[in-house]
């Protein structure tokens, strides 16, 4: 999944987006609310973790604004403060869940999990394309009923094409949403990583799932691709 994480303080924005690169989300971060709502408005975002203190534009603010001009993104806030009052707030502006400061990292964890399932349950509980099946919940993939285990970062991949699927995704896109927004789209990680995922998906399948269309990017469907 892609995360946004607005959060001014240096070393705490540091230790949640490491923590989630580590489970395999593509993580952005920002540091005052202005940038964060822009990355918000301007980029396609699974879940934001958004701090209640910011600088230019505090956290309620943001929340209420990126609602009001119709981004329905998940937000989890996060603040120092653990009164009532400041969780109604965050809440009435549009936050789904809150998070007091200091947290430990597997709660923040336990609560994206459970606000990205709620997304994934609104779409598809289980992604799937002719016999081959990813389990959001349980990070399970099976083709033909065959367990298939993947690296980290292989089953990001996966699971974008997955939820793309039938679309051509180009080269930026992939290395946005799966890496991040720094990626550098004259590397040839992406190349690679689909090579190590079509051999695992696809070799022994007389149907091939995973496509490459030179000069515009790759193509997950049980379909022929477009000469």
């Amino acid at each position: 999944m892609k995360i946004l994480v607005v959060e001014d303080e240096e070393r705490v924005a540091h230790f949640i987006q490491k923590g989630l690169k580590e489970e395999g989300h593509a993580v952005d971060v920002s540091y005052d609310g202005e940038d964060g709502e822009f990355l918000a408005e301007v980029n396609d975002y699974d879940l934001i973790i958004l701090d209640l203190m910011l600088p230019k534009k505090n956290g309620i603010v943001v929340c209420r604004e990126l609602r009001a001009s119709g981004v329905a993104t998940p937000v989890l806030m996060l603040t120092a403060r653990d009164s009532v009052e400041d969780k109604v707030r965050g809440l009435d502006a549009g936050a789904d869940d809150y998070l007091p400061k200091p947290f430990a990292f597997e709660e923040l964890l336990a609560r994206v999990r459970a606000l990205l399932r709620r997304q994934s349950d609104n779409k598809s509980p289980v992604l799937s394309m002719a016999d081959l099946f990813l389990d959001p919940i349980s990070r399970r993939v099976t083709r033909n009923n065959t367990p298939i285990r993947l690296t980290t970062k292989e089953y990001a991949l996966l699971e974008y094409l997955l939820r793309n699927p039938d679309k051509v995704l180009s080269r930026t896109l992939i290395g946005e949403h799966v890496w991040d927004m720094n990626f550098d789209p004259e590397s040839n990680v992406i190349d690679v990583y689909v090579s190590h995922l079509r051999s695992k998906i696809d070799k022994g399948h007389d149907i091939a799932l995973l496509h490459t269309l030179r000069g515009q990017g790759y193509l997950l469907s049980d379909n022929s691709p477009p000469a």
